[in-house]
């Protein structure tokens, strides 16, 4: 296995980091809207329960949850087409890789 990995040239060395550069990427592109609107609205809840003296677990926990399902209903066609459009570029790209 040591020697299939130092035959390796660096061109396709270069390719693997940018598949998982791009991977990683996307995967940060389509998880922070959704956190982001779990951590405002998170912050939101404490300083209301902060100031109203309400220590009720789930008061946190379900707005968040409602939250994010909403803004995943609404930005979901976006989310798809971003998976898409990077699966085509994958798989254009797979039959070069292969014959390295």
């Amino acid at each position: 296995m040591h020697l299939i990995l130092l035959q390796a040239s660096s061109d396709e060395v270069q390719a693997a980091i940018d598949l998982g550069r791009s991977a990683i990427e996307l995967t940060f592109w389509l998880a922070l809207p959704l956190l982001a609107v779990g951590l405002i609205v998170g912050v939101i809840v404490s300083i209301l329960q902060a100031a109203t003296s309400l220590q009720e677990q789930t008061l946190t926990f379900v707005p968040k949850m409602a939250a994010v399902a909403i803004v995943l209903i609404y930005i979901f066609p976006w989310l798809v087409n971003r998976l898409s459009e990077y699966m085509v570029q994958l798989f254009d790209k797979l039959p070069a890789l292969i014959s390295r």
